[in-house]
């Protein structure tokens, strides 16, 4: 667990590949767990800690993770997350380049819950919703191409599946059409900053987290600061 921001109210960390953030049925320690576990060793607190989970990202993925630390800084983020007042970007990994250097991509999602996957329609379809998300060109190596990702809609493997569905699957996702799996059996999606007024004192935060330490993220990353 890498901390990136911390006060009274807020704690941000950085999630690695293959964390949860949740307890889910395989039963490995979770994000949630870790971050109580700091808190009550640094605080020495008695008891419960308490501490609310506003965001969740996929098991695959890296990066920022903001958590409320009292009750009061929880529905106030809870109300701002439907408000759509929290900014997530996100850094995506590709082979293949969408069809402009940047764009919109409005599709409407259905959620599979028993295979945990969801499928992207060009057209309003049943019970499936809007997924509205921005994108632009960051850089580019040899053989692969680096997304910014904005999202305006909060919609299960969102990214994931949109992408796909324009021909565009994220580096080592397999249940998204990516023909090969990432040796650390993740994909390189990276939830790079969370902006958002803060609950409370009412200041402007942006916190960014580094993508994984790999030689293709340190090309990136690099490529990125020169631009």
């Amino acid at each position: 667990m890498q901390l990136l921001y911390e006060d009274n109210h807020l704690i941000i960390v950085n999630k690695a590949v293959g964390e949860i953030v949740q307890y889910d049925p395989s039963g490995d320690m979770p994000l949630e767990e870790q971050v109580r576990a700091y808190i009550k060793e640094k605080y020495h607190k008695p008891g419960q800690v308490y501490l609310g989970v506003v965001h969740r990202i996929d098991r695959p993925v890296s990066g920022v993770v903001l958590f409320a630390r009292t009750g009061k800084a929880l529905s106030r983020l809870n109300r701002m997350m439907q408000d759509r007042q929290i900014e997530k970007t996100y850094w995506a990994v590709v082979k293949d380049l969408p069809p402009d250097a940047q764009g919109t991509l409005t599709h409407y999602i259905l959620r599979d819950t028993r295979n945990n996957r969801s499928y992207c329609y060009d057209t309003p379809r049943g019970e499936a919703r809007e997924a509205v998300m921005h994108y632009r060109l960051l850089a580019s190596s040899d053989r692969y191409h680096l997304l910014e990702i904005r999202l305006e809609t909060g919609r299960h493997h969102q990214i994931r599946c949109q992408l796909a569905h324009i021909g565009c699957p994220i580096k080592g996702d397999l249940k998204y059409g990516y023909p090969r799996s990432n040796p650390d059996g993740g994909i390189s999606l990276h939830a790079r900053c969370i902006a958002l007024t803060h609950p409370v004192t009412g200041e402007r935060l942006a916190v960014e987290a580094d993508p994984p330490d790999d030689a293709l993220w340190r090309f990136f990353t690099n490529a990125v600061k020169k631009a």
